[in-house]
């Protein structure tokens, strides 16, 4: 019984805690990071964001420098929907038409696991850290 609080502890934990995307440059030139926190599901990312807002973010159009490699960094995001994925993979549609690389870092075994299902793994590379991520 004790261990079933605990696990609904946590679930809770993840509920309350709100999505949000930080942006930072990398440490090799034209790399840029993009922070996901928090669930990365329809109800929480546009419980915080519009759809508009969102896309603006993971956008580099006004960038003064293209950028040559985006890192989604989802150490943070402890599930996604498949309303996340999406946004994982138009955001991969827009870099590769522009010849940005994208490279999904620090992701956990239930995220792999959903890249993996949808066959995602062989299309966006992915990186066991940021760090790995950013020195390629």
């Amino acid at each position: 019984m004790i261990g079933r609080r605990v696990r609904m502890t946590q679930a809770q934990i993840w509920k309350n805690s709100p999505f949000s995307i930080e942006r930072t440059e990398g440490k090799a030139p034209g790399t840029v990071i993009f922070r996901l926190c928090g669930p990365f599901t329809a109800r929480d990312m546009y419980g915080s964001l519009t759809p508009i807002e969102l896309q603006n973010m993971l956008d580099f159009q006004s960038a003064p420098e293209p950028p040559v490699l985006n890192i989604l960094d989802l150490t943070e995001v402890p599930y996604m929907d498949s309303t996340g994925l999406g946004m994982i993979v138009k955001h991969y549609v827009r870099c590769h038409g522009k010849g940005v690389r994208v490279i999904a870092a620090g992701a956990n075994a239930r995220v792999l696991e959903l890249f993996k299902l949808t066959r995602m793994d062989g299309v966006i590379a992915t990186a066991g850290t940021v760090d790995d991520a950013d020195i390629r």
